[in-house]
């Protein structure tokens, strides 16, 4: 499952060496795992939440901080109970907002270790502000609190304040389209927002290992990341006690401690986010997809609508099952023309695509119908099927409620004109 959002320039030049496969591009909005990883390994936004880790800033804990090996500034064992002293972090080096190196690698794992409960911090490391790629300013280790080994971290990163894509990060994902245990998302008195998730690392829960976090972004661009884990390990590990350590009102006061305050003022302002399109006019996906729905008189139990991309959840007494459709603007040749090869050409022009393959997402005996379309004008129109209430979710139904003549009809549907405009 891959996890996106546009969080600084590191991660968009990490992306330039990834090789999109086919399957990924059928997927589309289906994944939309942007908003979710960040949010997860939801997820997250699927497993954080959101599904989400946080590529940009938890990158520090997939570079090293929680593998045991890589990153500087390892502190051994410290005594959470009796932190060593802070001492005010040394003059910057340079200009401010720079990357200075003002905050060490070893005043990052003490303050983790002072804003921690009690317990002992094991196998801790950080990263300061001075050196390494973007994203990695952090600290991690492996809590015990005496009740289980469980891994802990925090990332910081800068953000556009001004992105579009901010609301995304702190936003809880649909409950309808992924499982989890709990979400909140408030906007505090000075406009900052913080979400904190309850889910789980693998969406499918074929390990019950939990991942909590707390995701904090304030008006000034910085960015607070903090997830725990009820083992000693994202992954690889075996379960150590039933919940992570720290509850979500704990969670939420270590992302809010003003600690971090000094290494986010010295971390160099994100890169402005690049301006999203503006999306075509006509009408919105969901009210299409409903309409298209009604012909076929199944009652629909649930619903969202996420702009281009829109899903419904229809009950018709066998089980619940997934209906979704996107809608993109790829222009007359580009990336995913070689998904139309051998495909049926229709008298308009438009090319067609239908695929029965097994769910991607985790659930067991999901299926994944859908039917592609890709029209003379460069729009592509994906409707989806599932024999669940969702990817993640096992099936609940032999096959999906539509059949994939059904599906065809709504792909190729002169409604998606009108909506194109």
């Amino acid at each position: 499952m891959s996890f996106e959002d546009e969080l600084g320039e590191a991660l968009r030049q990490a992306g330039d060496g990834f090789t999109p496969d086919r399957q990924a591009l059928v997927a589309g909005g289906e994944r939309r795992g942007r908003r979710l990883v960040f949010r997860r390994r939801a997820a997250v936004i699927g497993g954080s939440a959101v599904g989400l880790a946080l590529i940009g800033t938890v990158g520090a804990f997939a570079g090293g901080l929680l593998s045991g090996s890589g990153g500087s500034g390892g502190s051994g064992t410290a005594d959470v109970a009796a932190p060593p002293a802070l001492s005010s972090p040394p003059p910057a080096k340079g200009v401010p907002g720079s990357g200075t190196g003002a905050v060490s690698d070893e005043q990052m794992v003490a303050w983790l270790t002072q804003l921690l409960p009690g317990g002992r911090l094991t196998e801790a490391k950080g990263h300061g502000t001075g050196a390494g790629p973007a994203g990695m300013t952090g600290a991690s280790g492996v809590y015990d609190d005496g009740k289980g080994n469980a891994a802990i971290g925090v990332g910081l990163n800068r953000v556009d304040p001004k992105g579009a894509s901010n609301a995304e990060l702190i936003t809880c994902p649909d409950k309808n389209k992924f499982d989890y245990d709990g979400c909140t998302s408030e906007t505090l008195a000075d406009g900052s927002k913080i979400m904190v998730y309850q889910g789980y690392e693998y969406p499918d829960r074929h390990v019950l290992t939990k991942a909590w976090r707390a995701t904090l972004v304030t008006p000034q661009g910085y960015l607070v990341d903090v997830q725990e884990w009820n083992a000693a390990a994202e992954k690889d590990e075996p379960v150590s006690r039933p919940n992570p350590p720290l509850d979500p009102a704990q969670l939420k006061a270590l992302a809010l401690s003003p600690l971090w305050r000094p290494a986010l003022e010295d971390l160099p302002p994100a890169h402005p986010e690049s301006p999203r399109s503006a999306p075509r006019p006509g009408a919105p996906v969901g009210p299409v997809l409903d309409g298209l729905l009604a012909g076929y008189g199944i009652p629909v139990v649930a619903k969202g609508d996420e702009g281009r991309s829109a899903y419904a959840v229809l009950d018709d007494g066998k089980g619940k099952s997934m209906v979704s459709v996107e809608v993109q603007s790829v222009g007359k040749a580009g990336p995913v023309d070689s998904l139309f090869a051998g495909a049926t050409v229709m008298p308009d022009g438009t090319k067609v695509v239908a695929r029965q393959t097994p769910g991607e997402k985790g659930g067991k005996n999901v299926v994944w119908w859908n039917v592609d379309t890709l029209r003379t004008d460069g729009t592509r129109v994906i409707v989806s099927a599932f024999n669940s209430k969702n990817q993640e979710s096992d099936a609940s139904r032999k096959e999906p409620a539509l059949t994939m003549a059904q599906l065809k009809e709504m792909a190729t549907s002169g409604k998606w004109a009108e909506y194109a405009g």
